[in-house]
Parts: C-alpha cells; sequence; structure tokens
C-alpha cells in the first residue's frame, strides 16, 4: 500500500509564476524552481552557493517537445555554487533553449564532488529512459565511483528528488508507460485499433492521456480526411516510424481519437476505434462507468 507524502511549497516571491522552494518531510533535500527571469534575483540565496545538481527545462521551437539539460555545480572559489553554473548558461547562447531551471541541493550542504558526480549521471540516465524530453546532454555523464552504500543512499536522495520535479510540473523521469500499468491485469487499460489495410495498433491509457505502443503499426497513407492534428504528428514523429510504418517508440496523445486519426492517417473517432481485447469499444467501456 503506497503512502501519502507531505510535500512543502513556499512561494518566496509571494507568485505561483515566482520562484518555489521546495521541501519534503523527513528528508534533507532542498529544491528550487527558477524562472530564467528570475535569476537576477537569487544573488542573496545561500541555498544556491551550494554544491548540487539542477535541470534545465524548455521547449524546441520546431518540434515542440520539451528538452532538458541535466547539470552539476561544485563550489567554485568565489563561494557561488549552482548559481554560479545557472548564470553561465544564461549567458552561452547555445542553451537559449530554457526558460526555467530546477536546482537540488541538501539543507545542510552535504553533497560533495562523488555525490553531485553519481546524482547527474542517474538524473541523466532516467530522462533519457523515460524519453519524455529531449536531453540536451552530449554525452552521457560519468558516475564517479561511489561505495555500494552510496549509491543505495543516493537512490533513496532521487526517489524523493523525482517527487517534488514531478509536482513541480516536469514528469521528466516518468515513462510514457509506467510499470503499474505494464504489470496491470486490467483489460479495460489497453486498447487494440485493427483495420484491413494492415493497421494494427495497440494503445494503454494513462493519466496523461492515451499512448500509442511501440511495435505498433500504422496506416501508409494519410487521406484528405485526416485533421490537421493527424497530419502534424506524423510529421512530428517520423523519425520514430520505420520503413514499414512500425512505431520505434511509445508515443503519447492527448484523446483517443487524436491517437486514432494518428494511426488510420484519416478521420477517426477514437472512442469507436479503440477495442479492449473482448472487442468492446471505449465508448462502451466508458458508458458502463457512467
Amino acid at each position: 500500500m503506497t503512502r501519502g507524502k507531505c510535500i512543502s511549497l513556499y512561494l518566496i516571491d509571494g507568485d505561483v509564476n515566482g520562484r518555489i522552494k521546495c521541501t519534503l518531510a523527513n528528508w534533507t533535500g532542498l529544491v528550487i524552481k527558477i524562472p530564467r527571469t528570475a535569476l537576477d534575483l537569487c544573488k542573496d540565496r545561500e541555498e544556491l552557493k551550494q554544491t548540487g545538481v539542477y535541470l534545465l527545462f524548455g521547449k524546441d521551437d520546431l518540434s515542440e517537445k520539451s528538452v532538458v539539460y541535466v547539470g552539476q555545480a561544485g563550489v567554485r572559489k568565489n563561494g557561488e555554487g549552482i548559481l554560479y553554473r545557472l548564470l553561465e548558461h544564461n549567458r552561452n547562447p547555445k542553451k537559449d533553449y530554457w526558460t526555467e531551471a530546477i536546482a537540488i541541493t541538501t539543507s545542510n550542504d552535504s553533497l560533495g564532488p562523488t555525490e553531485i558526480s553519481y546524482l547527474e549521471h542517474r538524473l541523466c540516465q532516467l530522462a533519457t529512459e523515460a524519453n519524455r524530453y529531449d536531453v540536451k546532454n552530449g554525452n552521457e555523464p560519468t558516475p564517479g565511483n561511489p561505495s555500494e552504500e552510496k549509491q543505495s543512499e543516493l537512490e533513496d536522495f532521487i526517489d524523493y528528488a523525482k517527487v517534488i520535479v514531478g509536482t513541480l510540473g516536469h514528469k521528466v523521469f516518468e515513462p510514457l508507460v509506467a510499470k503499474s500499468n505494464l504489470n496491470s491485469s486490467d483489460d479495460e487499460l489497453e486498447f487494440v485499433c485493427k483495420r484491413n489495410n494492415g493497421i494494427d495498433a495497440r494503445a494503454i491509457r494513462t493519466s496523461d492521456g492515451f499512448v500509442v505502443k511501440k511495435g505498433s503499426k500504422i496506416a501508409r497513407m494519410v487521406t484528405k480526411s485526416c485533421p490537421e492534428y493527424g497530419l502534424k504528428k506524423r510529421e512530428q514523429y517520423k523519425a520514430q516510424i520505420d520503413e514499414n510504418f512500425v512505431l520505434l517508440e511509445d508515443i503519447l496523445f492527448n484523446t483517443p481519437s487524436g491517437a486514432a486519426c494518428f494511426v488510420c492517417g484519416s478521420s477517426a473517432n477514437g472512442n469507436i476505434e479503440w477495442k479492449n481485447s473482448e472487442g468492446i469499444t471505449l465508448k462502451d467501456l466508458e458508458s458502463k462507468t457512467e
């Protein structure tokens, strides 16, 4: 049985769009969400002069996909730790994509070089595996050489950090299809869309929307009836569709109909197209719960 968690959110500027300081009960970690436009206001924040790791978030102008960069910061001679690195990135024209940062440190300044190297490595690895955001790190950071005991301790730290980062609006470490859904025996979670033209797609309903699963075969041809949304998604994910029109990765859609239009290459009603293993449409399943 899962247990609830108590998270404290402090609006530093008294504004939900400003800086937010986050702590979690029984955790020494400390997280601060910083809009890029508020960096200059952070020079008096002692927590940001410590060692730690940070995440830069933004969106790609062309693909509109969310992007993230994972970095670490040790304390410099000038005493500026995380903040110094963020200011460096702010001046770097190659990192003009980010709009906000999330800094992760501790309330007792206890993270050393070994700890931040491992945290940077694991957070980058988890973000890459989740595949929700494009990870902007050129190379995967090295993990350092922490002891077995230290690794276990840091994995606990990471679990708490993931909760806070998700609470702040970034599901960067959460796979599109959670393991709990993959292991579920509930037939109402997974759906199939099949047609005589070779379409054979599988999707799963999640808290985020409708995920068309890797390995699904979609229509080769796109008809004139295909909505603009479907056309846009086909273009956006063309690199994730192989020569046989099989998906190379899971793809998230906001609605069942959006997923159906993408799969069928035409106008489609997702509530009718998607059926469970017993052939019951999504529409009929949902009517049962009313």
